[in-house]
């Protein structure tokens, strides 16, 4: 038999002594299973993914979910990097154990096993302790922390003061409205179409802005302002948004009508 560490919150461990670990979706390829490592003679390698999945919320802390697998039970091995499924060899769950540990580095490594954990293949459930692993990717700490959208965790400890220290030169965080109504001001008028754009793209970052001033650009003769707009403005709670995105969804330019029909979309 084969055993496996798989690490979730505490809030969840009830469920699994009741009725197993239930497939997510989250698996290489969209299929649906179960991630989990390997248990090495190595406590820290082990548990390496603790800190990195306590990120994404942790109710009571972290359990260590020990599983036993039959040693021919088909899995995936590979790492993270690899989750798009794109080269993950299928091996017996004895040789995922045997593959892992040979590894000079296993950090980063994961098991998947494409179906859901039984209640009788669950060994022990026990605390972890909450310090170990790495966060973000392996080799992180030393390593100056990307802001862009999509590395950044939204509500993150220390997330808005790491973001004002080292703003992304797209993701912001956005200038004060002030500066972004001057650049639009000193655009001109009608006004620079890059400019323009770029002023309106962070103007998009914020939840309510000044409507009644950006309202002339939907007159613009570029429909590619006009276009920005609609993104800027769209998730806006401003009073007067809707008014002015019915008024682009019969813009003479097929992009700025599927932009209204995109934003607009349940």
């Amino acid at each position: 038999m084969a055993m496996f560490v798989h690490l979730t919150s505490a809030a969840n461990a009830p469920r699994i002594r009741r009725s197993g670990v239930r497939a997510g979706r989250d698996g290489p390829g969209g299929v649906r299973g179960v991630h989990c490592f390997p248990v090495l003679p190595s406590y820290t390698l082990t548990h390496q993914w603790l800190r990195e999945l306590a990120r994404f919320g942790s109710r009571g802390g972290m359990v260590a979910v020990h599983l036993r697998l039959k040693d021919d039970q088909l899995v995936s091995v590979g790492r993270y990097s690899d989750r798009a499924g794109e080269g993950r060899p299928t091996v017996p769950a004895a040789e995922a154990v045997r593959r892992v540990a040979a590894l000079e580095d296993p950090r980063g490594w994961e098991v998947f096993v494409p179906r859901t954990i039984r209640p009788g293949e669950i060994h022990r459930i026990r605390t972890a302790p909450q310090v170990v692993g790495w966060r973000y990717l392996p080799d992180a700490h030393g390593v100056r922390p990307c802001t862009c959208f999509g590395c950044r965790v939204r509500g993150g400890y220390g997330a808005r003061r790491l973001r004002e220290r080292i703003p992304h030169p797209l993701d912001g965080p956005p200038p004060p409205v002030r500066v972004l109504l001057a650049r639009v001001a000193a655009a001109g008028d009608p006004g620079d179409p890059v400019a323009l754009r770029g002023a309106l793209h962070w103007f998009g970052m914020r939840r309510r802005g000044p409507i009644t001033q950006l309202a002339r650009l939907a007159a613009h003769p570029d429909p590619g302002v006009r276009e920005e707009l609609v993104w800027a403005v769209g998730s806006w709670s401003t009073p007067g948004v809707a008014e002015l995105l019915d008024g682009l969804a019969g813009d003479p330019h097929p992009d700025v009508r599927e932009a209204v029909e995109a934003i607009r979309e349940p």
